[in-house]
């Protein structure tokens, strides 16, 4: 690994990552990587659409002696505006494919077609199911009053993928062996890509593992609800994240190339640890539940990186989801069940019964 500019890292074997901001965020930037296939360079993820992201993007490809009019493919491993988001000025600007999986086109076709204050509509009508008080409600009701779409919602105009990722395949890749490995969890059609070839550095292991949001060094990714206006099936994303973490882990991968954060080895280590922390968080739950909770009011007890009267407004409605995901998983394992006759719904836990 060799940082040949303040943002661009070469891995070496024709794989570069470069930082692309993400505008007001944490996590500071998402690491795009360029893979050189002999029809030209592909990028998995493209970053955040914002003028800043943008133009950064085409600092970094400068650095390699490239331009977005270079590219000649663009692989998606998830549908989040970090990743997704400026795929369509990539292939506006040069004509370039992009892959995703068909689960995430999905979402981002739904996303494109909705019908105005769809989308604020359902998310409020959730929001009161799982007992969010009236002053989280409000601001919704009010952007609905106002128009029914929020304009700074990310996703309304994201580009709409044109090539279908199948799991299990190699993907159309001149002179490299890229294999979609499909991840669900974090997204339904998130996908880890496995570079099925020899590390350029020799280390130990099969391949390198651009792992996207799935497999980060020191964050454990968000993991919410799938659902959408449209899907009444009860799906359980994190009973998916954790069976597909245990899938990546089997693959004895030499190094992973993450989305955000850095590069780092040991993957089957990282797998073991994330397995510990979701075994554990959710053994913490089962105490809080120990009397009748709503998702809102699980969500105000669970740990976050700061207190809750501290978290905005946006990333409350994110915890929520992520506590009724964690609650989803309880009910399934018969550890939590609904308390019946309660409006909004409170869980509690199964006595006698442990993670």
């Amino acid at each position: 690994m060799t940082q040949v500019a303040e943002t661009v890292t070469e891995h070496g074997g024709g794989v570069w990552s470069l930082r692309v901001p993400i505008p007001d965020n944490p996590l500071g930037h998402t690491l795009v990587h360029v893979l050189d296939t002999d029809r030209g360079p592909v990028l998995v993820d493209t970053g955040w659409d914002d003028p800043a992201s943008w133009a950064e993007l085409g600092a970094g490809l400068a650095v390699l002696g490239l331009s977005p009019a270079d590219v000649h493919g663009v692989v998606v491993t998830h549908h989040h505006p970090d990743h997704h988001g400026l795929s369509g000025r990539v292939r506006e600007a040069s004509g370039a494919w992009i892959a995703m999986h068909a689960a995430d086109i999905a979402v981002v076709r739904r996303t494109r077609e909705s019908a105005p204050g769809t989308w604020l509509d359902y998310l409020a009508r959730k929001l009161a199911a799982v007992g969010a008080p009236e002053e989280h409600l409000a601001p919704l009701r009010a952007a609905r009053a106002a128009g029914g779409r929020m304009r700074t919602l990310p996703g309304l105009r994201s580009a709409l993928p044109d090539r279908e990722i199948v799991p299990g395949e190699l993907l159309d890749l001149a002179g490299r062996r890229l294999r979609a490995v499909w991840t669900p969890g974090h997204t339904p059609g998130h996908v880890c890509l496995h570079l099925e070839e020899e590390h350029p550095a020799g280390l130990p292991g099969h391949g390198r593992l651009f792992s996207g949001d799935h497999l980060l060094p020191g964050i454990s990714p968000h993991i919410g609800l799938y659902e959408d206006p449209d899907e009444a099936t009860v799906t359980d994303p994190l009973g998916d994240y954790l069976d597909s973490l245990e899938r990546i882990g089997r693959l004895g991968v030499a190094e992973v190339l993450p989305a955000h954060q850095h590069a780092f080895a040991d993957a089957a280590g990282r797998v073991r640890a994330l397995l510990a922390h979701h075994e554990e968080r959710l053994g913490g739950l089962l105490a809080l539940l120990a009397t009748p909770l709503t998702p809102w009011q699980l969500a105000e007890r669970m740990e976050w990186n700061r207190p809750w009267d501290r978290i905005p407004h946006g990333s409350r409605t994110i915890a929520v989801s992520e506590a009724e995901a964690h609650l989803r998983r309880l009910v399934k394992l018969g550890r939590a069940e609904a308390v019946a006759g309660t409006d909004p719904v409170a869980y509690v836990a199964v006595r006698g019964r442990a993670v």
